[in-house]
């Protein structure tokens, strides 16, 4: 499996807490999902447009469900958005 997190841990800490089944496979998704919305928001890349780009990646998910996962994240903070 590839490494989803080597901002956080190593290939080889990542395969063996993912080889003992220690990882949330929906959490890592999730998280995933976070990291690249960030990063396509930071390059001035609208919300809707993120999410459908994201959607190109997760097919299995809504608009709305993406929509949820990355807000989740943003309305803590000064990055809040509404999609109309």
């Amino acid at each position: 499996m590839k490494n989803l997190i080597p901002e956080l841990i190593d290939d080889a800490t990542f395969n063996t807490l993912y080889e003992a089944d220690l990882f949330n496979d929906v959490r890592m998704r999730n998280y995933t999902l976070k990291r690249e919305f960030r990063k396509m928001r930071s390059k001035g890349i609208k919300p809707e447009a993120a999410i459908e780009e994201l959607r190109k990646g997760y097919p299995e998910l809504q608009f709305e469900s993406i929509k949820k996962i990355v807000q989740g994240n943003f309305k803590k903070g000064k990055e809040a958005f509404r999609i109309s």
